[in-house]
């Protein structure tokens, strides 16, 4: 069985980070080894949330799986809140990410346009460099200008046009010049209007330039955690050799379900989305690959 590190933090309420990545690698026949970056009673997006910050720890369990000769098939690293912690992950790379082991590093810095308050510029430069060690990452839009220096109103201004997405590749290689792989960028959340139907796209990109796109009609709400979700199942394809055209489609289907469930029943974004449910078909889609 494949097995991928997994360094994001773990929230009681919410279906994110590990609460996602676990049950989705799981179901998909990947073993998911946790490495929590901190615990929390409830995601960030909840009011008074209390937290329990394992950084310090964080180094503890590197050096502990280090002494029993561990090895990984992947190592995946989602959410971060502070330098040190991307400081541990660049250690946690340095002992583990060897010639066969992918890195999937799903870059979270802002969303709508704009960074989070929490990106000071040393974090968001620490991040920055963690992109450019992955073997593929999964930045959303904002993200994907946010690490290219591009501005995100002037790219979004021509999604109307036919060149729109061939507009985004373009963004997407000036980040394939910084990096040390061979990488692919998975671009998430990509709105765009054709005739009067609003729709998601992602956009998968390698280095060789022939990017692939998958979307889908918009719901018109995005739910807490659906990203983290998409970038799981992502992992998990790489983990079982499904290349990433055919992985984004896996997750969007995946996630389309719950999505509008969600949706019809006016669920607290904060929530996110059922995908329990539907897990099994999830498994059932990869199984024996």
């Amino acid at each position: 069985m494949k097995k991928i590190a997994v360094i994001q933090d773990l929230s009681g309420l919410g279906r994110c980070s590990l609460a996602a990545a676990i049950p989705v690698l799981s179901a998909m026949g990947v073993q998911a080894c946790a490495l929590p970056t901190s615990i929390l009673s409830a995601q960030t997006g909840f009011s008074g949330s209390v937290q329990l910050d394992l950084t310090t720890e964080m180094e503890e369990f590197t050096n502990h799986w280090y002494s029993l000769s561990e090895t990984f098939d992947g190592i995946y690293s989602g959410f971060l809140g502070n330098i040190a912690q991307v400081k541990h992950v660049d250690y946690f790379l340095d002992k583990f990410f060897i010639q066969d082991t992918f890195y999937l590093a799903d870059p979270i810095l802002g969303d709508h346009g704009k960074s989070f308050p929490f990106i000071t510029t040393e974090l968001f430069e620490g991040i920055r460099s963690l992109t450019r060690r992955a073997t593929v990452i999964t930045p959303n839009l904002t993200e994907l200008c946010l690490l290219a220096e591009v501005d995100f109103e002037e790219l979004t201004a021509s999604a109307g046009e036919e060149t729109y997405f061939q507009k985004i590749a373009t963004v997407c290689n000036i980040l394939f010049s910084h990096s040390h792989k061979l990488q692919t960028i998975v671009v998430t959340g990509i709105l765009r209007k054709k005739e009067d139907t609003t729709y998601m796209a992602n956009l998968v990109m390698p280095r060789d330039g022939r990017f692939h796109v998958v979307e889908e009609k918009y719901t018109g709400v995005g739910f807490s955690g659906t990203g983290d979700l998409f970038a799981s199942v992502l992992a998990g394809c790489v983990a079982k050799d499904i290349p990433l055209e055919e992985g984004a489609r896996i997750a969007l289907d995946f996630l389309l379900p719950p999505i509008k469930e969600a949706t019809a029943a006016k669920t607290d974004r904060h929530y996110g989305v059922g995908f329990e449910a539907y897990l099994w078909k999830l498994g059932e889609q990869v199984h024996d690959r």
